[in-house]
């Protein structure tokens, strides 16, 4: 029998994401049949190793979908708007990578270890949770599963990989500043579109995204309004508090939660971590084991730690969680989506 292959794009291919997805599919000896890498025109004709095959990078545009089954989007939500329900209209199924479609109602949000079944709903178009969003489901979901949660609270460390090359450049340069009693630059983070500007080297910016009228910022809001989506449970309590670190990569989360039944033990909750899909548990303060973003850096689980009950409210825990932003929190759990697709057999 022969193995049925996909063609596959990927939109933004040259970009630190669209990489990482090269790679994991490379890596996972994904089925592909003809690969196309799409970027913007500033990237276009640089040519890219894959499966040895050299492949030259075309600028992305209308008639770039056409054969393809597979697109996933990792260049931006512009283009993601522009491009994807073009795509879609050709007959590829888009995964999208940006926040563009994850809170339209017609588009399912995805974290194949939590709501793979909501795949089934799929209208060509499929989003991808930001990166904060993905590991705490993962490590959330079998609890919610086993004991149900009805709060949480959840106070992030985010690398700064994850606002791009330029932030981990500006890093980079920032800490030679530093070093060298020399005034530092920052043109890029918390963002770069805001009025102000502030260095990210030995600081802690707690801005990530603008700010909304709320008081929270868009990626706070993201971390609210997606894990609603993802347990499709509305009444769910959430607070989230974003900050920046600097950090290459991997983000770490302190995330307290509110379960609904009573008497359950740490050891209860260690054990359905130990169990669950995507998850490993590294929880012993005799030997000092817990997760930290060096150590979970290209690593694909996501890993927890540092379970304890709350001191005053018994069926409150508290717990830290760390995961590769870029792998996980993005590429991986990307290209997962497109195995569940195949492997429900909805593509």
């Amino acid at each position: 029998m022969v193995k049925k292959v996909y063609n596959v794009a990927i939109v933004g291919a040259t970009g630190a994401v669209g990489q990482r997805i090269m790679d994991i599919l490379q890596d996972k000896n994904f089925p592909i049949g003809e690969l196309k890498l799409l970027s913007s025109e500033r990237s276009a004709g640089k040519k890219i190793m894959f499966n040895d095959q050299e492949i030259t990078v075309e600028v992305a545009s209308e008639n770039s979908f056409s054969g393809v089954d597979i697109a996933f989007f990792s260049a931006g939500g512009e283009i993601s708007t522009t491009l994807a329900p073009i795509a879609v209209k050709q007959g590829a199924i888009v995964i999208d990578n940006t926040s563009a479609y994850r809170m339209d109602e017609s588009v399912p949000l995805i974290v194949p270890e939590v709501n793979s079944d909501d795949l089934k709903e799929h209208q060509g178009m499929i989003a991808n949770p930001n990166c904060s969003t993905i590991q705490m489901a993962v490590a959330l979901q079998p609890i919610k599963e086993s004991f149900g949660v009805n709060r949480i609270v959840v106070s992030t460390y985010q690398a700064v990989s994850g606002a791009g090359l330029a932030a981990e450049k500006e890093l980079e340069n920032q800490t030679k500043q530093y070093i060298n009693d020399e005034e530092m630059s920052a043109e890029i983070l918390p963002v770069g579109s805001d009025k102000k500007h502030f260095p990210i080297a030995y600081n802690a910016l707690p801005q990530i995204d603008v700010f909304e009228d709320n008081g929270y910022t868009a990626e706070e809001m993201k971390m609210i309004n997606e894990t609603k989506k993802i347990f499709n449970d509305e009444t769910m309590s959430i607070a989230a508090t974003c900050v920046r670190l600097p950090i290459v990569t991997s983000h770490s989360e302190s995330i307290y939660i509110e379960i609904d039944q009573k008497g359950v033990s740490v050891a209860q909750i260690r054990e359905v971590l130990e169990d669950a899909e995507g998850v490993v548990l590294q929880d012993d303060p005799n030997t000092q084991t817990y997760p930290t973003p060096l150590a979970a850096t290209n690593k694909e689980p996501i890993f927890v730690g540092r379970i304890r009950k709350d001191l005053d409210n018994e069926r409150g825990f508290h717990m830290w969680v760390v995961g590769d932003n870029l792998l996980k929190g993005a590429a991986l759990n990307t290209v997962q989506i497109a195995q569940s697709l195949i492997e429900n057999k909805l593509v």
